[in-house]
């Protein structure tokens, strides 16, 4: 009934070399994982993408509801499949898929569980997206990073976890609050583990330049111990407080992936806080954690080699020991 409503113009050129298609897969579609959709969606990111969950019936569903709202946005050509549908051009596999953090659980306490799950999923991963770009988004994303890397056997560049991205984005948004300025003027990082052992690096925080403390924090004149002690922990313990009000964390962490996404596809060249293989910054070797990256089509290009004060390393080692200790006792 539809064969008449177009009529092709005979002296539309036919393109010698057609643009390749944006393509990408979503394991896991949970409340992270349609978070992520929804984020990537709005933001125009992908031309096709995925979304893939063992519970069928549930992401069919979300891809419906998806694609009723796509006379409002820029269209993207969304379905519920696998893996193998995306083909062999996929350009970023996101891994959102894992057992969800419980109220009072740290994010450590997921690592068997997920990684086992990780396991089944990558041998698919390896299979039908051997090029894609592997972003994890999954808890304890640094130890699944890890995981991921060594059972793809991709390059290090091409496996990243999101990481301190949120955590830094917590960061600045506080210390933004504190100064009354907008948190994209606020320059800060939070690095190492996605947890308890992160390290909020004050030596370099500033605003357009100016450093919040020129000597070390506990003397600075701008604000006192207990201030800044404060803000550090509600960034440490933000997750813990979400998930016991509304049980999970969603709409943050899709838009950081989404900042990823477009840093990726778009060659920005961004520096992220993402999570990534160390090779031996700080006297850190082969564990996966955050420091600033800059990130673009390949992946993982470079990484800052940021100036950290004596106590900020001695921090971002443990933090590294924290992550090996717990990879070293896993079973892969």
């Amino acid at each position: 009934m539809f064969e008449n409503l177009f009529i092709s113009n005979p002296d539309a050129p036919t393109p010698n070399s057609p643009i390749r298609p944006r393509k990408g897969v979503i394991i896991g579609a949970g409340h992270v994982g349609m978070a992520c959709a929804y984020s990537l969606l709005i933001q125009n990111c992908f031309d096709e993408l995925i979304l893939q969950d063992v519970a069928i019936k549930l992401v069919e569903g979300e891809v419906m509801d998806l694609k009723h709202g796509m006379p409002f946005i820029s269209s993207t050509a969304i379905q519920a499949g696998t893996i193998a549908d995306a083909g062999q051009d996929a350009d970023i596999v996101i891994l959102t898929a894992g057992v969800a953090q419980q109220p009072g659980e740290d994010r450590l306490s997921l690592a068997e569980r997920n990684a086992v799950l990780f396991k089944h999923i990558l041998g698919d991963v390896v299979q039908h997206c051997p090029n894609a770009i592997l972003l994890v988004v999954s808890n304890p994303v640094d130890i699944l990073t890890q995981i991921a890397l060594k059972l793809t056997g991709f390059p290090s560049s091409r496996v990243i976890g999101t990481g301190t991205v949120l955590d830094t984005a917590r960061f600045r948004s506080l210390l933004a609050a504190k100064l009354g300025v907008d948190p994209r003027s606020v320059h800060a990082y939070i690095i190492g583990e996605h947890g308890d052992s992160e390290v909020p690096v004050w030596s370099t925080a500033n605003v357009a330049g100016m450093r919040f403390f020129h000597n070390s924090w506990e003397v600075a004149p701008t604000a006192t111990q207990a201030e800044v002690i404060a803000i550090f922990e509600q960034v440490r313990n933000a997750a813990y407080e979400i998930i016991q009000r509304k049980g999970y964390t969603s709409y943050a962490i899709g838009l950081a992936v989404t900042d990823i996404v477009k840093a990726i596809l778009r060659s920005q060249e961004r520096i992220l806080t993402v999570s990534s293989l160390v090779h031996g910054l700080y006297g850190i070797h082969d564990i996966c954690l955050s420091l600033p990256t800059v990130v673009n089509e390949k992946g993982v290009l470079k990484t800052v080699n940021l100036t950290l004060s004596d106590l900020e390393k001695q921090q971002l080692l443990n933090s590294a020991q924290v992550l090996q200790s717990v990879f070293s006792q896993l079973q892969l």
